[in-house]
């Protein structure tokens, strides 16, 4: 039997699937159902008898207190699926070090970060800074010089996971000449025009102009946008990041973009959330913020649910699981 610790709320919605899949697969799952209150702690009793934990979306962030308090306290657990991709938070690897499986989502939001971080390139890329600076003043103001076509123009996406792939499947498609920026070795599905390792990014930097971050928070990637990376960017290149804000050096980007050698960003992640108040990066120039929302999006929870449902199934009948942890 899988005992497994589920939010009210996925259950509400999936429980019929969890059925299915224990009259399927011929094993039981009893289902322990985290507190509707989010300020109620589940029983010492019913924590320890949790051995899979699904974290769906519903439980962030209101519910996320209750829930790793219950899986911090279950001893027995072995196996947890979460829906986000990011998983630098300490939390994670507590579970990782405890032998405990983990599990994600990576897929189910990548199309909307995607399409976020292409509007930020599309606005830099065509001037929208410059079009609503006047605007606010009510003033009409022209392009002082044409933006240089798309065509002929290089994106380098750094991780090209499920989000990485989608951003320069999108890059493609608008004529950018792509390059992707992977451990592992190419194949023809690739959506790229070149593929390099991460020991080869400094050799590609000084083609891009524009430079999307999308690789996982690790500890080879911690910083990997460094002071000497951004250094090599052309002048006028632009920093794209939906990744996480440890990954690049955010005072020599601040620094790039104060002193007008860096032509701009996108970025919806900070080194420190909320972005403070005080941060340069709120009033410099050609410089788009959004607040790590990058995946707001409508259907999330439904695309997400089928990824845990897979792997629930996988789990019933030992079978490898998807989208492993490591």
């Amino acid at each position: 039997m899988t005992r497994l610790l589920a939010s009210t709320q996925f259950l509400d919605r999936h429980g019929a699937d969890v059925a299915r899949i224990a009259r399927e697969t011929g094993e039981p799952i009893e289902v322990i159902a985290l507190p509707k209150d989010p300020d109620e702690r589940l029983r010492d009793a019913d924590a320890a008898r949790v051995e899979a934990a699904h974290f769906s979306g519903d439980v962030f962030p209101d519910h996320s207190r209750s829930f790793f308090s219950a899986v911090y306290r279950a001893e027995g657990l072995r196996w947890m699926h979460t829906f986000n991709v990011g998983l630098d938070h300490p939390v994670f690897r507590s579970l990782l070090d405890r032998g405990v499986v983990l599990t994600n989502s990576a897929g189910a939001n990548a199309r909307p970060i995607a399409q976020t971080l292409v509007t930020g390139l599309l606005m830099l890329a065509r001037g929208f800074p410059h079009w609503l600076d006047a605007q606010a003043r009510r003033s009409w103001e022209p392009q002082p010089s044409a933006p240089r076509a798309l065509e002929e123009q290089t994106l380098v996406v750094l991780g090209l996971g499920a989000i990485g792939s989608e951003i320069a499947r999108l890059g493609r498609a608008l004529g950018l000449h792509t390059i992707g920026v992977r451990r592992s070795p190419g194949g023809p599905a690739d959506p790229v025009d070149e593929l390099v390792t991460p020991g080869e990014l400094a050799q590609v930097l000084p083609r891009a102009d524009f430079l999307a971050i999308a690789c996982p928070l690790s500890d080879e990637t911690r910083g990997i946008v460094s002071r000497d990376a951004l250094a090599l960017l052309p002048p006028g290149a632009c920093v794209l990041n939906v990744a996480r804000g440890e990954v690049i050096d955010e005072p020599a980007l601040i620094e790039g973009l104060a002193a007008g050698r860096i032509g701009g960003a996108y970025l919806d992640v900070f080194a420190s959330e909320p972005l403070p108040e005080d941060s340069p990066l709120w009033r410099l120039d050609r410089v788009i913020v959004t607040p790590h929302n990058s995946a707001a999006s409508t259907g999330m929870r439904a695309r997400e649910a089928p990824y845990f449902l897979r792997n629930l199934e996988a789990w019933q009948r030992g079978q490898p699981l998807g989208n492993l942890v490591r």
